[in-house]
């Protein structure tokens, strides 16, 4: 700490008590409840508990309680609680393709196994304002009609690479560990897993970015969305003490799986290629920039030249953290009364010696 920030210890408590009061508002209004928030702002709570690295709706909720709405500092809050949490091992990968179907589209096939599911999404509203939200009771919910979905939904990725025209994804045939991103330093250059695991828990904006650009030229890569998914899964975990995989229960989480073209190469035919979004809750935007951010990513290991922001991979991993990036520019603000004023002696005595230099000049002229 500071040595001049000790010194303004009150002021600093003080500003605790100011910043309860300015979180609170009108006192005159009713509180927002942490249940309202998880119920109510799922899609904020689900991409805080994506930055924060840790499943859990309620404490997204309260974070973003706690923090008015601060995106960012209510994942800083779910990651510094999350280091508290022991830590038991690692789940079972999550069968996607056994998913509970609550949204599934496509926009490379019209016609699927299992049809296409809109669920629930602003994609197809007018992004007018509904007034009716302003009154209490908001506006009263239409009467869904409840169909019997397909059992059968197979992932279109999945419907390629029967054909042979999908790139082939096994798992690790040396079994390894999981590589863990928060306890173990990143090393260049990184596998695939580190880097999923660096964009997955990236922030939105700036993945969406770089997606973004990737599409407007600068990556060499315009996808198809392949696949995008959303709904339940069942979270398995082994004991030691068992030896047998017990359910620990169902988690909401979104899918994409990009489509991209590859020419081939003298070791690779011509194929389809993929981009892999996941996320925790609904969070289709965070997926999609993954996915066609991943697929940028895999130029290396598919031979591809790598020439934009997009592609080099110590750029995107250093700098996709929001926590990290949020320290690093809001620090600051804290105390460099030393450093400037170094600097400012520093102009100061160059000034000095160019003005000395000019009369001298003029003296001699």
């Amino acid at each position: 700490m500071y040595v001049a920030v000790k010194g303004g210890e009150a002021a600093i408590l003080a500003t605790h008590d100011l910043i309860a009061e300015e979180r609170r508002g009108d006192p005159a209004l009713p509180e927002l409840s942490v249940n309202q928030i998880s119920e109510q702002m799922q899609l904020a709570c689900a991409r805080v508990m994506n930055e924060g690295s840790l499943y859990d709706k309620s404490l997204a909720a309260l974070a973003l309680k706690q923090c008015q709405g601060d995106g960012v500092e209510a994942a800083f809050l779910l990651r510094a609680y999350r280091t508290t949490l022991p830590r038991f091992g690692s789940s079972l990968p999550v069968d996607t393709a056994q998913m509970a179907i609550r949204r599934r589209v496509s926009a490379a096939f019209k016609d699927l196994p299992g049809g296409q599911v809109l669920g629930p999404t602003y994609d197809y509203t007018h992004r007018l304002f509904d007034f009716a939200l302003m009154a209490e009771g908001g506006t009263p919910s239409a009467p869904v009609a409840e169909l019997p979905l397909d059992a059968a939904m197979p992932r279109v990725p999945d419907i390629l690479g029967a054909e042979g025209l999908m790139e082939d994804e096994r798992p690790d045939a040396l079994d390894r560990t999981p590589f863990d991103l928060t306890r173990d330093p990143v090393e260049f250059p990184a596998d695939r897993d580190v880097r999923l695991q660096a964009l997955a828990r990236g922030d939105e904006g700036f993945l969406l970015g770089l997606a973004y650009s990737v599409q407007r030229g600068f990556g060499g890569n315009h996808p198809f969305a392949g696949e995008i998914r959303m709904g339940e899964v069942s979270v398995h975990f082994i004991p030691e003490e068992l030896g047998f995989a017990i359910d620990l229960g169902d988690i909401t989480v979104t899918e994409c799986q990009m489509i991209n073209q590859f020419q081939g190469s003298k070791d690779i035919p011509p194929q389809f290629t993929r981009g892999y979004g996941f996320a925790f809750g609904h969070n289709e935007r965070k997926a999609m920039a993954m996915a066609i951010v991943d697929r940028s990513l895999k130029a290396r290991d598919l031979g591809e030249a790598a020439h934009y922001p997009a592609q080099q991979e110590e750029f995107v991993l250093y700098h996709a953290d929001n926590v990290e990036a949020s320290g690093f520019v809001e620090h600051l603000k804290l105390p460099h009364y030393v450093d400037f004023q170094g600097e400012l002696e520093l102009l100061r005595k160059i000034r000095a010696e160019q003005a000395a230099l000019a009369q001298q000049n003029e003296a001699a002229e």
